[in-house]
């Protein structure tokens, strides 16, 4: 009885299972989201910043406002 409903019993290994695929999956996430920041720090880090991620960041936190706020962004002369 104790080997299906106990505490180490058949139900429980599949629930340690599905939680060791739940948090496999977030592993997965966070690896991926890990290498692309490194990406773009090694692009930063570079002598002469990468000028593409340069105005993407530029343009990133100068379009932030305040709430209620509306940012239009220039066009190029």
């Amino acid at each position: 009885m104790y080997a299906i409903w106990g505490e180490r019993g058949a139900l429980a290994l599949e629930a340690a299972q599905a939680e060791i695929g739940v948090h496999r999956e977030q592993l997965a996430q966070l690896e991926e989201s890990s290498g692309q920041l490194r990406h773009r720090i090694a692009l930063m880090e570079q002598p002469i910043a990468d000028l593409d991620l340069v105005e993407e960041l530029a343009r990133t936190e100068l379009l932030t406002g305040a709430p209620h706020q509306v940012a239009i962004p220039r066009t190029a002369h």
